[in-house]
């Protein structure tokens, strides 16, 4: 009986990483969270930076919010949002590190 609690338990960790790869994997998405990776910017920033409008941008903060991938603060009538939490910041940084060693590696050859 043990065991299959810890199964579940395992399961669910599972479906909880698998959707955050999941909303991480969208371009746009990706880019919005690495906008906001070592400051925090606006919506309005951001929306600009990526050439999508504000509302749209909106909508994909509120799904990386909800999934805890980036956090809001309220400036006057201004929301800032920043990569909060340092084992996402982590994993983030060293995965673009990591895609930079491809991508100098394949130049060498």
């Amino acid at each position: 009986m043990a065991m299959r609690a810890r199964e579940r338990a395992g399961e669910d960790l599972v479906v909880e990483l698998a959707e955050t790869f999941r909303l991480m994997s969208d371009p746009t998405r990706l880019k919005i969270i690495l906008a906001c990776l070592d400051a925090p910017a606006a919506v309005g920033e951001m929306a600009e930076g990526l050439g999508i409008s504000a509302s749209l941008a909106s909508h994909h903060l509120r799904l990386l919010r909800a999934a805890r991938l980036l956090q809001a603060e309220r400036r006057g009538r201004q929301v800032f949002y920043v990569v909060g939490d340092e084992h996402i910041r982590s994993m983030l940084a060293d995965m673009v590190e990591h895609v930079g060693e491809e991508d100098a590696g394949e130049a060498d050859a």
